[in-house]
């Protein structure tokens, strides 16, 4: 009988990724003591866990304040992630002339679970934009681009990422209802393409499609973004959809995909 991987962790190595995980969620520095009550472990453990992954480069120490940030080791492993992805070097030619035509910021964002992670973008060259979301993790539910990513699968996969106490609204037109958040997905599978007019952000518009592989799978989405007052609803779908449908249909045959 074949064993559960989850018999093979290293208990040590478990909490290191999560001192690592916990410097993701802040945007300080953290010190033994807060990490210790933090991760409810001895400060102890957490002293020597800091001492190994500072050794390799994955946690640098503040010589005043004694407390440490993540290091630029970091930084390498996320570029060398991106670099391994063949959607980024199929999407970024597609991407740029996507911009070309557009006039805006476009982004090429994955799914990860609940989130939905902006690998990279093409800006925009005029003045009034976005803040770009390039390395940003986003709620899957509330942007153009988690929705295509999610609105193909299976039903019963759907409810599983619908967090149990309920979605969080962060506008007033985020979409908090689950039956109605369902039934909204269900429209965005027929029409191909999904749109964001201020649900996560206000003042910020989008417009996303799903891009495929070979296997016919979801594997990523590609999106325009910009200022809602630029971006306003005719706009996206009447100018903007077309041009990103268009644009993920071209990365998805890049990618093997045959309609």
């Amino acid at each position: 009988m074949k064993r559960e991987k989850t018999n093979y962790i290293i208990q040590s190595v478990n909490h290191a990724l999560d001192i690592l995980e916990e410097f993701c969620k802040q945007q300080h520095e953290l010190g033994v003591t807060e990490l210790s009550k933090r991760l409810n472990l001895h400060k102890n453990n957490v002293f020597r866990l800091l001492a190994t992954l500072e050794s390799r480069g994955y946690i640098e120490q503040n010589k005043v304040s004694e407390n440490y940030f993540l290091g630029v080791k970091n930084l390498e492993l996320g570029q060398a992630f991106i670099k391994q992805i063949g959607l980024l070097r199929q999407a970024k030619p597609v991407v740029e002339d996507l911009v070309d035509e557009c006039n805006e910021t476009a982004y090429i964002a994955v799914a990860r679970g609940k989130s939905v992670f902006y690998l990279d973008a093409v800006e925009t060259k005029q003045i009034v934009k976005v803040a770009s979301r390039v390395g940003s993790r986003l709620p899957i539910f509330t942007t153009s681009v988690g929705k295509v990513l999610i609105a193909y699968e299976p039903l019963e996969e759907i409810e599983k990422l619908i967090p149990k106490e309920g979605l969080t609204q962060f506008t007033e037109h985020t979409i908090v209802e689950k039956k109605k958040l369902i039934e909204h997905l269900k429209v965005v599978a027929e029409k191909g393409y999904a749109v964001d007019y201020e649900e996560f952000d206000v003042g910020v518009a989008c417009c996303a499609a799903p891009i495929r592989d070979y296997t016919r799978r979801v594997v990523g989405a590609v999106s325009i973004s910009g200022p809602a007052s630029r971006l306003t609803h005719e706009k996206l779908e009447n100018e903007l959809a077309p041009s990103v449908l268009k644009a993920a249909k071209e990365i998805s045959r890049r990618l093997g995909f045959v309609e």
